[in-house]
């Protein structure tokens, strides 16, 4: 099977099958009734974001709050990038825990990210593209993040945080104890899958 359980519940690493021959390689990069029928992941996707950023840019922590709640599917197309979560589901049994994975062009892993989740990542090759699908439009009035930096998290970014770009916007997130979070676990305002 092609999904990989995380120790967060619904949080989920798709690894595709690569299919190579003397052209190259090919692969499904997404299949509604595989993601349905093998993960439980039940959404349409209604966006795609992409962004290219260089080295030691961070972007995050981000979501959306309910009822415009945001699952995604992230991937790199070049680069490397490390991908962080973190849960933020009231209730949940890993509520304000993180979870981090190194996605690139060259591991072809995916991450799906329910609703629930605040979702970063940090780009450690010398330039990335992600591209990620979501099952929500863009709300700037459902939107909200948390500072990548706060202690409670105590996320490892694997880089000195002074050499961090960072947008204005990402630097002034509140922590997770400050943070709008309408987010209780078993009632996520959109898909979840897992």
């Amino acid at each position: 099977m092609p999904f990989l359980p995380t120790h967060m519940p619904g949080l989920l690493i798709y690894e595709p099958v690569v299919h190579y021959d003397d052209r190259g390689y090919f692969f499904e990069s997404y299949n509604q009734l595989m993601f349905q029928h093998e993960a439980g992941i039940d959404c349409v996707f209604v966006q795609d974001n992409q962004s290219y950023s260089v080295k030691n840019v961070l972007r995050g922590l981000h979501y959306q709050n309910p009822p415009l709640a945001q699952g995604k599917l992230v991937r790199v197309l070049s680069g490397e990038i490390l991908d962080v979560t973190v849960d933020i589901r009231r209730g949940s049994p890993t509520y304000g825990r993180h979870y981090r994975v190194r996605l690139s062009a060259g591991n072809r892993r995916q991450l799906w990210i329910p609703p629930g989740f605040a979702h970063g990542f940090l780009v450690q090759s010398e330039s990335a593209e992600v591209l990620y699908k979501c099952d929500q439009p863009y709300s700037p009035e459902h939107e909200a993040g948390i500072l990548f930096s706060d202690p409670a998290l105590a996320i490892e970014w694997d880089i000195d945080i002074s050499k961090v770009i960072l947008s204005q916007r990402d630097a002034a997130l509140p922590t997770l104890d400050r943070a709008v979070n309408r987010f209780e676990y078993g009632r996520t305002g959109g898909s979840t899958g897992g």
